[in-house]
């Protein structure tokens, strides 16, 4: 029997993920063409989504405020370059040159983040041509900053940095003595303690609170928590565990036992918590099913390719839990009463206006956030890289990154982690593989190089013009008149005059 409403969702959805699936098809027709190994393909795939995925989801605050899609991320990237330079003069190495680079970075980019934040207030419904302009004049005064200031004003006598003749940067500085893997070969165990110790702390503050107001249950799964924090303490000095927690880059191999093994910690975890102290009804079904899932994943392991396969790349594990970490920030966001703030702003003005919400200072407050974060993605990137291109490096963040923000099948209006992630993973599967695929099917490797930039624009050009398209769309059925009954037209009521 036919289902009208199940084709007409069928449509929809192909309709509304065209961009996905095209990449889809396109990596899988790149990845034969291109005649690679699977082992090569996952090794280069891992490192650029440790490399680039930062950037990425630092685009989707400023798409929940409704400011679209940020170009401006790349005066972020110039205060995180600005802070690389700093740290590299004054000869800072390792993770405290890194930790360095945050701290100087962070200011620079919440500055940067006002400024522009003001201007987007200023325009607002155009606030992604104001973020290319803005890119554009931010450059001339970096530019300026990098081929005169330093030097020519500030003096700075390090002959490894600067042109010869002291005025200006090289185009290309070596992070290899200076922050080159800070982060990539940062062991997991500094992180662990770290937030141990955060978790206790946290723990006893509002332990001390609920003692203050009273409430016995809410003391009680404090001390639960100290507990369990002094226990995660202890698990760390455990030989097996330490080990795991010093090596600093996992194979595919461990990094899938790891996070099988803490799914179904955290699933049978979060079922006692609920039911044992909350006294809360725990969805067992999803919770086996997820239990059912982890082991699915984790019998894979055996299977004789894939084992080779996933003992065969290498990832680094601070890198992709501070990717983790991101995402975690962005979902919790949502739940705060500023996320709230900012999605209600993001789908209406006026309501957000009515409902007592200053408009402006949340539009600012998520440009700040995306610039910031926008800051940090590129000192990650650039610790992975291992160099620093002076006048380059920055200027093509913006639209790489909303282009495989896109590729995941976000919108202008609409943008998650899951399609951030999945766009990173596509988007950077086809730049790996177009290369090869256009010297084996052309005879040029070139050809693939020119395909995938202009694969980037391409997607950047299509989603705006179906933003505009929709917009104008939506007009549309806002200005038609409001349903008129049959026969109650002009004409009719001029029938009616004449009877």
């Amino acid at each position: 029997m036919n289902n009208p409403v199940g084709k007409k969702n069928m449509r929809d959805m192909l309709f509304e993920n065209k961009v996905t699936l095209l990449f889809v098809l396109l990596c899988i027709g790149a990845f034969f063409a291109s005649k690679q190994t699977m082992g090569f393909l996952l090794g280069e795939l891992f490192t650029r989504i440790g490399r680039n995925t930062f950037l990425v989801l630092s685009l989707l605050i400023p798409v929940l405020a409704g400011m679209g899609l940020n170009f401006g991320i790349v005066i972020g990237a110039m205060a995180a370059q600005i802070a690389v330079f700093s740290v590299s003069v004054w000869g800072i190495t390792g993770f405290k040159g890194f930790a360095l680079c945050v701290l100087l970075s962070t200011p620079l980019s919440i500055l940067f983040g006002y400024g522009a934040g003001k201007l987007f207030n200023n325009m607002k419904g155009s606030e992604m041509i104001g973020g290319m302009v803005l890119g554009y004049c931010a450059n001339g005064l970096y530019q300026l900053l990098f081929l005169f200031i330093f030097g020519g004003v500030i003096p700075i006598n390090n002959s490894r940095l600067m042109i010869s003749g002291g005025v200006g940067v090289k185009n290309t500085i070596d992070l290899k003595d200076t922050i080159k893997y800070a982060l990539d070969e940062l062991p997991l165990l500094h992180v662990v303690e770290l937030a141990l110790v955060l978790l206790a702390l946290s723990a006893v503050i509002a332990w001390s609170a609920a003692k203050k107001k009273g409430d016995t249950a809410a003391g009680k799964r404090q001390v639960l928590r100290l507990v369990l924090s002094a226990v995660g303490f202890g698990l760390t000095f455990v030989p097996p565990i330490r080990s795991l927690l010093t090596t600093t880059r996992y194979t595919l191999l461990t990094a899938v036992e790891v996070v099988v093994a803490v799914v179904i910690a955290y699933t049978v975890g979060s079922v006692c918590y609920k039911k044992l102290l909350l006294h809360q009804e725990a969805d067992l079904k999803k919770a086996g099913l997820r239990i059912a899932l982890a082991a699915v994943a984790y019998a894979l392991t055996y299977v004789d390719s894939i084992y080779r396969l996933l003992l065969s790349v290498k990832v680094p594990v601070v890198t992709y839990c501070m990717i983790g970490l991101l995402c975690f920030f962005n979902e919790a966001l949502m739940k705060t009463r500023l996320g709230q703030n900012m999605r209600t702003v993001g789908q209406s003005l006026s309501v957000a206006t009515a409902s007592g919400i200053n408009v402006d200072r949340t539009r600012i407050i998520a440009i700040i956030f995306s610039t910031v974060l926008a800051g940090y993605g590129q000192l990650i990137s650039m610790q992975n890289i291992g160099t620093f291109q002076t006048y380059g490096a920055h200027e093509t963040v913006g639209q790489f990154a909303i282009a495989a923000l896109l590729v995941g099948g976000a919108s202008v209006q609409k943008a998650t982690n899951k399609q951030a992630v999945l766009g990173v993973v596509l988007f950077h599967t086809l730049f790996i593989l177009a290369p090869s695929a256009g010297k084996n099917l052309f005879g040029n490797s070139m050809i693939g190089e020119y395909f995938r930039v202009f694969v980037a624009y391409g997607v950047i050009a299509l989603s705006l013009a179906m933003h505009a398209w929709k917009g104008k769309a939506a007009q549309k059925i806002q200005l038609k008149p409001q349903g008129e009954k049959p026969g109650a037209g002009p004409s009719a009521e001029a029938e009616g005059a004449a009877q």
